[in-house]
This record gives structure tokens, C-alpha cells and sequence, in this order.
């Protein structure tokens, strides 16, 4: 029997288990990259492992969250960021340089090899043929010491592209229509291979807006084989020699099989405020917009920037509206820029950004209340803008630009219509040919040791798990919350992100603003939540503060894959409960696990028993390695990494 693409490359790389969809397998990682809001806890990590060097191929430290840096805690991450890739060997990108995603696809994406992310958005590289996962800090920091990665091997499902896109519908209409379809609970334990003649049509930037929103289908990858247009795009960046050809097996066998023909999708439109709320942009058109943004690691490169530029060339903006655009990389804008359509746009009213995340999380240009805003992003997940009750819409480029002409929501068609516009299109320059000045490569280090400022705190150890849980229901959540909710990105929070201590402080105070001062007051207990818990950003830090306040299990009907993993890598028990379970059990309850917890979990154990209130029993299940196992048992990666140096044990043996 043949093999997937993803197969293939998994198989290359595998040191431990085998590819049974299900089962767990270790694999050996290329390259990691690290982004400056989950970077400081990799390299603190990695410095409490006492490791010398990265092992890896290749790594590289991005600063593109926090760029504005709003007062030293900031800056001082950045130096910090800095100062670890240059004692450690790994590349740095200054701030303002770029999204990690966009300037990694530039610079050092590579068909075949594997990377691992400390960002959700790391399988953005998928659409150049590499496999790219995003995973917790701790998992990097282990992985660059020259440890396995540890995933379960995820299911391979075939989305066959037919067709090719009419004008006026995009890449981003493809994903959306994945996410209208599959939604974002759709992905999970698996990885989706673009296929078909379809996917041969697509430039490699259209593929890699595919390959980054996958993340919001919950998928644990996406990936596109290689051709002659991925040959062709590293040429133009000057990495030719870097194309590797990487195709399926034809007998390969997929676990399911999906078909989207390219020419019937129109442009599409996110809702507020979920990524699979997906419409026709003709079912909303006619509501009023005060915010357009153009920008993300999804649509932020040259290619996607460019298309608005043209639609807006000659026109103006609506009065009530501001239009802002951010490159995804400085690359880009400096194009841009010399092209002479960074003067286009502002002469019609658009204010360009830094080349940055910021929008994304909230950081700067949050919108007004009461209003619109379309977003060439990937999440539109409530609050996440920075202002609570929003109404964010997700789109492409095109119809952005559009509502900026417009003022309202409209069908970029009919909008071309009216203003004799014509499509756009795809454009890719002859030559990548940005300056590399904001990336300073190992080789270039300026710093041989870390500087750490006052803000920069220790990493929290978890002690072994105990033979005893019990505690009170500190707080019961509905389906989807996300890493935002429990640990907010936005600029007042995120600055905190290297001291845990004060960061625990703003734990779920979008879902409850009291919950870390009950935290500590009660000392221990347990979250209860519903289906999907922990979606969205890889950020580790959403268990890594529930762990400092005290809480040893989280019971939901179901998790995140990564932000499981980030559960169990800092010793705080995932346990499954059905429906009936959650619906029972209340906010306040005391839960109690009847077993013995750490000899029921060393001993392979799934069915442990719970009791709310002395009163009724229930059921829950821990579906864990043997490896995830030993990571409970011991209260968390770390402890139990360091543990097996000091036996001599090498981080691969994890």
C-alpha cells in the first residue's frame, strides 16, 4: 500500500512508534521557530534544562506580537529574545521584521523538512510542502535540545481541489468554505493534503493562506505537494536549490476524502464571531463597516496586500471608514513600497502599519464599540480584537478593499460592476528582493549571554502528583473557550507573559473576573468545562497559570489537542466527562477523585471515578501515553526532563 505525503514525511523523521492513526509516535524536528509572546518561556526552559546550543537544523526567534513596545517590559522580552539566540544559536528577527510565519515562508521554509512552533499558525509553511505543527514552549524547548516530538498520528484526509477560481473568489474563499463545511471542531486528530488539479492552479502563497487558517478546522497540519509553482516561488526568493519534488503515493490510501470545485466558490465571509460562521458575503451585504483591516500572517504577504492596493488606486476610502493595512513582513511593505502602491493607498486613504501581529490579538487598532470590522485575519473569536463586544468579520483581501470603497459589506462583483473595477487577481514579483537587515543570523550573533530584565521571572514547578484531588468547582465554562479566554493577549496582559506570577492574576477574566483572586484564596480545585476547551493559540501559558493558581484537572467533554498536551506538560489532569456529566455537575460543587490519582495514572488506569458533593458519582476518562503518563506523574515535562538528565538520560528519551 502507498503512502500519504504526509506519511512519507513522518516516516523520514520517525524515531518511536508507528504511523497508526490513534497511537502516539515521536518524531525528530528540523527546525522550531519561537514568537516573542511564547519565546521567553521556551529559552527560560531551555536554560532550566542546563542545554548548551540548539540541536535542531535550524532555529529562529521571531519578535512580531509585541512591536509597538509599550513601555520596558516589552523591550526588556525583546533583548531577552535577542540575547537567547545569540547564546544559544539560533537566528533572530528584530522587531518590525515581520510575522514569524511570513518571514520563516521567506526565509527558511524547506519541502520535507519538519518544524515545530511555538504558534498555532506554525503549519502555515504547509503550502511549500514542509510539516509544520504548532505546539506548547516546553514541547520547543525540548525538541531544539534534540528531543522527539510526541503527537498522536493524526488521520490523513484527502481535500481533492477541482477547477479553478473565478474572479473575484480567492484562496481564503477556499478555507472558508472548509471551515463553513467542517467546522472548527473539524480538524482535530488530523491533518488535510491538498490534492487534485485545483490545488496544481494555486501559486504557493495562495496555498499557505489554506495551509495557516487549517489551524482554526482544530487540524493538526495541512500540506500541499510540491511542483513547478513551489520550484518557481523558491527561485524568486533565491532558495532554488531548497525544492525538493513530494508527491502521495497514486495507491495511497486517505482516511476520508473531501471535494471542493474552485469554481463554484463565490466570496465568502466569517460572521461574528466564530471562523466556521461562514456566509456568502451577498447574505450580509449592506451592513455598515467603520474598520477594514488588510494584514495577518493569512493575508499579509505582497501578494495579498497587493490586490487591495489595486482595487483602492484612484479611489477613495468611505469618509466614516478607516482603512489600515499591515504587511505581513518588512519584505513585503519594502516592495510595496518601492512599487510605488504604499503612496497609491495612503493617496486613497489608508493608514499602513508596522508589519506585525499586533491587530490580530488586540494590540493596536482595536475598533470602536458598536461597530464593524472586516479583517483579512484568521480568528474573529469574541474580545480577541481588544474590545469585548465586537463584530468582527473574516474575508479576503478583495472583499476588504471592497467595503473600504464601499462602506459597507458588499460582493466585491457588484462593487466592480458600479465602479468599472477589474479583478485583481494574483500577482507574484519577478524577485523577492527585500533587504534581510532586521534578521541577524546565528552566525551574526551580537550577544553571548542572556540579559534578563526585572520583569523577566522564573519558570513555575509543578510538585509529583499526589495521591489525593479534590477541591471545589472554581468555575464551569461553555463549548469553545479559547487560549484567549483564559489567558488574554492583549497589551495590558501580554507584557506579562515572562512573569507568571503577575500573569496568573488576569487567569479566565474574560469568562470570570474574579476567578484568580478565588484561585488563591481556595488554594486547589477544578475547571469544568464543555466541548473544544482550550482552542485556538498554542500559548502554554493557559495552563501554565492555572497550574500556578492551583488547579490539578480540568473535566471537559472534550480538548484542544495542544492545549492538551500544554495540560499535561504542566501536570494538571485532563479528564473527559460525557454530556450528562456536564450538564450535573455546577459551579461551586466540591469534586473529589475517588482513585489514588498518581498510582491509578502510573498504572495505565482510564476510568476514574468522581464524586461531586458526597452526594452522586460519575465517570470520567484519561486518555493519555504512557509517555503523557510519566509527565503527570511527575508534575509536568520539565520535572520530569530534568529528572532524566540528571540520570543521564538524553532529552530523546523523553
Amino acid at each position: 500500500m502507498g503512502q500519504t505525503l504526509t506519511e512519507k514525511i513522518l516516516s523520514d523523521h520517525l524515531v518511536e512508534g508507528d504511523l497508526t492513526p490513534g497511537e502516539e509516535i515521536g518524531i525528530e524536528i528540523d527546525q522550531v521557530l519561537m514568537q516573542d509572546t511564547t519565546g521567553t518561556m521556551v529559552w527560560l526552559q531551555f536554560e532550566a534544562l542546563d542545554l548548551d546550543e540548539a540541536q535542531t537544523e535550524l532555529a529562529a526567534q521571531y519578535c512580531d506580537h509585541q512591536t509597538y513596545q509599550f513601555d520596558f517590559k516589552n523591550t526588556d522580552d525583546h533583548r531577552f529574545l535577542r540575547s537567547a539566540a545569540g547564546t544559544y544559536g539560533a537566528h533572530f528577527s528584530r522587531p518590525g521584521n515581520g510575522i514569524c510565519h511570513n518571514v520563516h515562508k521567506e526565509n527558511f521554509a524547506a519541502p520535507g523538512k519538519t518544524l515545530l512552533g511555538s504558534d498555532s499558525h506554525t503549519p502555515t509553511p504547509g503550502g511549500l510542502g514542509q510539516l509544520a505543527i504548532g505546539a506548547g514552549g516546553l514541547d520547543i524547548a525540548v525538541a531544539m535540545g534534540g528531543g522527539a516530538y510526541y503527537v498522536e498520528m493524526p488521520e490523513v484526509v484527502n481535500v481533492r481541489l477541482e477547477g479553478e477560481l473565478p474572479e473575484w473568489s480567492s484562496a481564503k474563499d477556499v478555507i472558508l468554505e472548509m471551515l463553513r463545511r467542517e467546522t472548527v471542531k473539524g480538524g482535530v486528530g488530523k491533518v488535510f493534503e491538498y490534492t487534485g488539479p485545483g490545488a496544481e492552479s494555486l501559486t504557493v502563497p495562495e496555498r499557505t493562506t489554506i495551509t495557516n487558517m487549517g489551524t482554526e478546522l482544530g487540524a493538526t497540519s495541512s500540506l500541499f505537494e510540491t511542483d513547478e509553482k513551489t520550484k518557481d516561488y523558491l527561485e524568486r526568493q533565491g532558495r532554488g536549490d531548497e525544492y525538493v519534488e513530494l508527491t502521495a503515493d497514486d495507491d495511497a490510501e486517505y482516511a476520508d476524502e473531501i471535494v471542493i470545485d474552485l469554481g463554484d466558490l463565490e466570496p465568502l465571509i466569517a460572521c461574528p464571531s466564530m471562523p466556521d460562521n461562514v456566509v456568502p458575503v451577498r447574505e450580509v451585504a449592506g451592513e455598515t463597516v467603520e474598520q477594514v483591516l488588510v494584514g495577518s500572517c493569512t493575508n499579509g504577504g505582497y501578494e495579498d496586500v497587493l490586490p487591495a492596493a489595486k482595487m483602492v488606486k484612484d479611489q477613495e476610502v468611505a469618509k466614516h471608514l478607516e482603512m489600515i493595512v499591515a504587511p505581513g513582513s518588512k519584505q513585503a511593505g519594502e516592495m510595496l513600497a518601492r512599487e510605488g502602491w504604499t503612496a497609491e493607498m495612503m493617496a486613497a486613504g489608508v493608514n499602513v502599519s508596522e508589519a506585525t501581529c499586533g491587530p490580530c490579538i488586540g494590540i493596536g487598532h482595536v475598533p470602536a464599540s458598536d461597530s464593524v470590522s472586516l479583517r483579512t485575519f484568521n480568528r474573529n473569536f469574541e474580545g480577541r480584537s481588544g474590545i469585548e463586544d465586537d463584530n468582527v468579520y473574516l474575508c479576503s483581501p478583495q472583499v476588504a478593499a471592497a467595503a473600504a470603497l464601499k462602506g459597507e459589506i458588499v460582493d466585491p462583483r457588484d462593487l466592480a460592476d458600479e465602479l468599472g473595477l477589474d479583478a485583481p487577481g494574483v500577482e507574484l514579483p519577478d524577485e523577492y528582493d527585500g533587504s534581510k537587515t532586521d534578521l541577524i543570523y546565528a552566525d551574526d550573533a551580537i550577544d553571548d549571554e542572556l540579559i534578563k530584565g526585572p520583569n523577566i521571572g522564573e519558570v513555575p514547578l509543578q510538585d509529583p502528583l499526589g495521591s489525593n484531588i479534590s477541591g471545589e468547582t472554581l468555575l464551569k465554562m461553555e463549548d469553545n473557550i479559547t487560549t484567549d479566554h483564559i489567558i488574554p493577549a492583549t497589551s495590558d496582559i501580554l507584557k506579562f507573559r515572562s512573569n507568571i506570577e503577575r500573569l496568573s492574576d488576569f487567569t479566565l477574566s474574560r469568562v470570570d473576573e474574579t476567578f484568580a483572586q478565588r484561585a488563591k484564596e481556595a488554594g486547589t480545585g477544578v475547571l469544568v468545562a464543555g466541548e473544544n476547551y482550550g482552542q485556538g493559540s498554542s500559548r502554554e501559558h493557559a495552563a501554565m497559570c492555572p497550574m500556578y493558581l492551583g488547579i490539578e484537572a480540568v473535566l471537559a467533554q472534550s480538548f484542544a489537542r495542544i492545549h492538551k498536551a500544554n495540560l499535561f506538560n504542566f501536570g494538571i489532569v485532563p479528564l473527559a466527562i460525557d454530556e450528562e456529566t456536564y450538564e450535573q455537575i455546577e459551579q461551586g460543587d466540591d469534586v473529589e477523585i475517588v482513585d489514588d490519582v498518581a498510582a491509578a495514572v502510573e498504572s495505565g488506569q482510564e476510568e476514574f471515578t468522581i464524586r461531586v458533593n458526597d452526594d452522586w458519582e460519575a465517570t470520567a476518562n484519561l486518555h493519555a501515553s504512557e509517555r503523557e503518563r510519566r509527565i503527570l506523574t511527575a508534575g509536568g515535562k520539565l520535572p520530569l526532563t530534568k529528572q532524566q538528565a540528571e540520570g543521564g538520560a538524553a532529552p530523546a528519551d523523553d
